[in-house]
């Protein structure tokens, strides 16, 4: 994984400034299924979550990733990586994401919202040919089908809050309703004995 060291002192405040003024834009603004969570301790470690493209194996998951803005930043391109396990052919069993445009088509006037759409629309067409998974790679290229299924196991397993917990929290939510309702009609009850002894008294 990446490393987690600041580099908020080497970045050129200019720089630092300008990043703060994106992600600020961004969490204000953000795109389609992108959500940036901000950490105002060490703003050149971006985190986001990128919901999965419908009509993709990764529909339905919510994957966290994560960019790193090394020293020379935006001289040179920062570091990708998904912090959700994915199976993906452009995914590193560490989460580095290869993509052109965090290596060789890097441009150092594209911001942080050009990259992570470039990593959703990677969702959406993987690129084979510049693999770090292989198996996934050649699964897409010779067995879709396989890889499809694969892929959505996976965002079952990683990126969605699971069938248990929610089968879960429904049955709690339920065993609490059902509590308080055995509370309201116990406190009814003590209401209506209370109200019975107190006309009996009035009676004598």
């Amino acid at each position: 994984m990446a490393s987690t060291s600041s580099n908020v002192e080497n970045l050129h405040p200019q720089i630092l400034k300008q990043v703060m003024k994106e992600l600020r834009s961004l969490s204000c603004d953000p795109p389609e299924g992108i959500k940036i969570l901000s950490n105002d301790e060490d703003i050149t470690d971006i985190q986001a979550t990128i919901e999965g493209p419908a009509g993709t194996p990764y529909e339905g998951g919510l994957f966290r990733v994560k960019l790193v803005l090394g020293k020379d930043f935006p001289a040179s391109p920062p570091k990708g990586f998904f912090s959700t396990k994915i199976f993906h052919p452009n995914v590193a069993s560490n989460g580095e994401i290869c993509v052109n445009t965090l290596k060789k088509d890097w441009k150092p006037d594209l911001g942080v919202k050009h990259i992570l759409l470039t990593i959703k629309c990677l969702l959406i067409v993987p690129n084979p040919e510049s693999a770090l998974n292989e198996e996934a790679g050649k699964l897409l290229l010779e067995r879709y089908d396989d890889y499809s299924k694969r892929a959505q196991w996976w965002t079952d397993i990683h990126a969605k809050t699971s069938h248990c917990t929610k089968m879960e929290s429904m049955e709690k939510g339920e065993s609490v309703e059902a509590t308080q309702g055995i509370k309201r009609a116990s406190d009814k009850a003590l209401d209506k004995k209370k109200k019975d002894k107190k006309r009996a008294l009035k009676r004598l």
